[in-house]
């Protein structure tokens, strides 16, 4: 997931998609607690992906404040 294809995105679904990410990252760290998670890389994708969809949140937010 690049921040090009999260900035086309409306907060409404950039939302979404961080529920999405947090719901994984959740059940990641559930596999690795019981020995089954096989893509350790995996855990580290999905946290960078909720800094990613995080700061691009943050930007639209701080966009639409100076806008107003």
């Amino acid at each position: 997931m690049h921040a090009s294809e999260l900035r086309d995105k409306t907060p409404d679904q950039l939302r979404d998609q961080l529920t999405e990410l947090k719901k994984e990252a959740f059940n990641l760290r559930f596999q690795q607690a019981t020995n089954q998670l096989e893509n350790t890389a995996r855990m580290r994708q999905v946290r960078r992906d909720v800094a990613r969809v995080k700061t691009v949140l943050n930007e639209k937010a701080a966009a639409a404040a100076s806008e107003a």
